[in-house]
């Protein structure tokens, strides 16, 4: 019986052995296809092409651009920079176009001799198109990045966003000195207000004349006898003192 049972344990382990071994071999198996699928891709970014729109059109939006340029060649992705929110604020004011407007962008092409031939043959042209449009008469201003990738792109619009908070948390670090040394000085100025009020109010007690109440004085009334009482007595010390009355 205990033979068995150590059998038992034995396959068991043996199973156990098997199946970490599997899941070992299938781990690799799924490094090696990442690993394969990334460098494919990286392959194909290397063939990839950038060109920088330093201008966009008015009313041109992403999707626009890009049903614009697929007839040149195969595209990847589009990015273009909204303007800034300050403009956009100014342009609705004076009841120009209300809607989003961009500044500058980028157009990644699939193939990078693609890209600098686009670049090189719609640089300064005519934006064309049917007349009714409202960019018909525009101009291309577009320019070919050589050696420039993608990631690149990214990396910059974060670092810009980096930028951009870090300005605005020191503006906002600034008003919020700014409104502290307000408060503090108008608490200061609320303290000095009440101070003088109370040395106001001081002087004035002082400066006010004490009140010195007087009362008439009456003589006491003094009777016949209490006179006769008063001569005799002078005329009694007169006689030993040898006085005259």
């Amino acid at each position: 019986m205990v033979e068995e049972e150590t059998g038992v344990a034995r396959a068991s382990c043996e199973g156990d052995g098997d199946t970490s071994l599997n899941e070992a071999k299938e781990k690799e198996k799924r490094k090696d296809k990442r690993k394969k699928r990334l460098l494919k891709e990286a392959e194909k970014a290397d063939k990839r092409g950038v060109c920088y729109l330093s201008r966009v059109p008015p009313h041109m939006d992403p999707l626009k651009l890009r049903q614009i340029l697929s007839q040149y060649g195969e595209i990847q992705r589009v990015y273009l920079t909204p303007e800034d929110p300050a403009a956009q604020v100014r342009r609705k004011k004076s009841g120009g176009f209300r809607g989003q407007e961009f500044s500058e962008g980028w157009v990644e092409f699939t193939d990078k001799k693609v890209a600098k031939r686009v670049a090189g043959m719609l640089n300064g042209e005519q934006i064309g198109g049917r007349k009714r449009s409202s960019f018909y008469y525009d101009l291309w201003n577009i320019k070919y990045l050589s050696k420039f990738k993608w990631d690149d792109l990214t990396e910059e619009i974060a670092y810009k966003n980096a930028t951009r908070e870090q300005k605005l948390a020191m503006e906002l670090s600034a008003a919020k000195r700014e409104r502290d040394f307000y408060l503090s000085k108008v608490d200061q100025s609320k303290a000095l207000s009440k101070i003088e009020e109370r040395l106001k109010k001081k002087q004035k007690i002082d400066m006010v004349p004490k009140v010195v109440r007087q009362f008439p004085q009456k003589k006491p009334v003094v009777n016949g006898s209490e006179e006769n009482k008063a001569q005799l007595s002078r005329d009694i010390l007169a006689g030993v003192f040898g006085g005259s009355s």
